[in-house]
């Protein structure tokens, strides 16, 4: 699969993550079929694709998006809770259900028994190694990492993850996809002994540092957040990230 093959893609899971990507992906002009588990699920993921913070009037509005993107996208957006219809004739699936690895596991045994020979499994895992993921599957060669960040429209980061099996092929159809999309792609190995790739094993490192400097008393969580944010120049400093992603999770919201 070359990149000029690709014309469909299919998001599985529709949370915030997933519609985040539905949303990029139809706004560069792919059809997008989106597929989560019930209606009402995929109702909440069509208003924040439109109306939400980052969705495509907000994106009309600033000059982000264009009127004929804004058209294309919401006349073609399709979003399914049949796993039959995801797969239809897709030419990439990107998989962003909750990070439970039995989930993806078994998901991905059932993506490759639906989807026809050609297509490219791509898994938003922010951790998972690839190798695992792809070794249920009876196409290895064509299972990759794709890790999006949030929220994914404004993002311009991804983590294209290769495991032991991935095609250089895959791996350069997936990095010129997610050049097509507007973001900037980095191909990295795959991880067996340790969760996340790149971004997040080294900001997980900051984190603990963090909290040691807070345990030793020598300063506090608002003191070290404004050090990183005017020190180094930090959007957020590393305890309001965490309380950010802590009231996403209460929210019962997928960040990939």
């Amino acid at each position: 699969m070359k990149i000029d093959d690709v014309k469909k893609i299919g998001v599985l899971g529709c949370g915030l993550m997933g519609n985040g990507i539905v949303q990029v992906c139809a706004t560069f002009g792919y059809k997008v079929t989106g597929r989560d588990v019930n209606d009402d699920v995929l109702k909440k993921a069509m208003e924040n694709i439109v109306d939400g913070k980052y969705g495509l009037n907000r994106g009309l509005e600033r000059g982000k998006v264009t009127k004929e993107q804004y058209d294309f996208a919401v006349r073609t957006i399709k979003l399914v809770t049949s796993m039959e219809e995801l797969t239809e004739d897709a030419d990439v699936i990107i998989e962003a259900t909750p990070e439970i690895l039995t989930l993806k596991m078994n998901l991905l045994k059932e993506l490759d028994k639906l989807c026809p020979e050609k297509t490219i499994l791509a898994s938003n895992t922010s951790g998972f190694s690839i190798t695992v993921l792809g070794g249920v599957t009876n196409r290895p060669d064509r299972v990759v990492g794709m890790h999006w960040f949030n929220p994914a429209p404004v993002m311009r980061l991804i983590e294209v993850i290769k495991s032991e099996s991935t095609s250089e092929e895959t791996v350069n159809c997936i990095k010129d996809l997610s050049i097509k999309l507007g973001k900037t792609p980095i191909v990295v190995k795959d991880s067996v002994r340790a969760y996340g790739f790149v971004a997040n094993r080294a900001y997980g490192a900051l984190r603990r540092e963090c909290q040691s400097i807070v345990d030793e008393g020598i300063a506090t969580m608002e003191q070290v957040d404004t050090a990183l944010k005017l020190g180094y120049g930090f959007p957020l400093g590393p305890f309001e990230l965490t309380g950010l992603i802590g009231r996403l999770g209460r929210s019962k919201l997928n960040t990939g």
